[in-house]
């Protein structure tokens, strides 16, 4: 999926548990099937899975998680990907890498029916409290800047997609969007990175929530992407009326960022990603019905 990519198995997640948490060498280890794109993710026993980036670049976050996770997670009410372990880069793996509690449920599926108006309802209150979070000092997530930052990146993957998409109603549709006002107040604590794959379900109700790789402050209008991602109309609305300190120019900022997301995404991955390219059509499909 990425240039540079760093082919990761069994023995290699074997050896580093063996050298650096023996305690946990011995137990079954079982590679996890997952469309994420930037970590190889391994079943760990019944209780923990160990994440190792594939690419350069992606230990920042996971240095990012391991200091303020455990923090927010006492802060919480809903689960999260609280890491249990950091291991070190050695000369078989070059960077850091984390073992977590493993969360049972799986990922929702796209909503087909309005059949997920109680999580709609959980995934708010969930933002709600993550949004009120006050800790001081934290870093500020990349997905937490202003709808223009995007504008470069999201006008050339428009350009890339001619002839796939209505690119004349995108385009005129982004320029409203990134053209909303922007968030002036106090930089709130945002996951950055709330799709489908990053939630835990169990009996269509809100379990869990993980990977939070882009976790920092800014705008909370990132947050609101699983409103395209995941739901129809019916819990869309059900989510909306449920969210507290989110005003109209954040859920279009929000809407805002679903688009421009999705555009990102469907040329980067059409080819070597078909569950995330077909994602990307559906958020683009819904955000112009919407």
């Amino acid at each position: 999926m990425h240039e540079n990519e760093l082919e990761i198995d069994e023995c290699l997640v074997h050896a580093l548990l063996k050298s650096q948490c023996s305690h946990w060498s011995n137990l079954p280890l079982k590679a996890i099937l997952s469309s994420g794109t930037v970590h190889a993710l391994f079943r760990l026993g019944s209780q923990y899975i160990v994440r190792l980036p594939r690419i350069d670049g992606a230990t920042e976050s996971l240095d990012k998680e391991y200091e303020w996770l455990p923090k927010i997670s006492q802060i919480l009410k809903m689960p999260i990907s609280e890491p249990l372990f950091k291991g070190n880069s050695d000369k078989s793996y070059p960077w850091s890498w984390t073992v977590h509690k493993w969360h049972e449920g799986h990922n929702p599926n796209f909503e087909k029916e309005n059949e997920y108006k109680k999580l709609a309802k959980d995934l708010a209150y969930f933002l709600n409290e993550l949004h009120e979070i006050n800790l001081a000092n934290g870093p500020y997530s990349r997905r937490g800047v202003p709808l223009k930052k995007l504008d470069v990146g999201t006008r050339k993957a428009i350009e890339d997609l001619e002839g796939e998409i209505d690119i004349q109603s995108v385009a005129s549709l982004w320029n409203q969007l990134s053209n909303t006002p922007t968030w002036n107040r106090d930089p709130v604590w945002v996951h950055g990175d709330l799709l489908s794959g990053n939630i835990i379900v169990q009996n269509n109700r809100l379990s869990a929530v993980i990977d939070f790789s882009d976790v920092g402050i800014g705008d909370p209008a990132s947050d609101l992407i699983i409103a395209w991602s995941l739901l129809n109309a019916p819990s869309r609305r059900y989510f909306r009326e449920n969210l507290e300190n989110i005003d109209d120019n954040t859920w279009e900022r929000g809407k805002g960022w679903a688009l421009s997301i999705a555009l990102i995404m469907l040329p980067y991955y059409k080819h070597s990603n078909p569950v995330l390219a077909s994602l990307a059509r559906r958020m683009i499909e819904n955000v112009l019905r919407d």
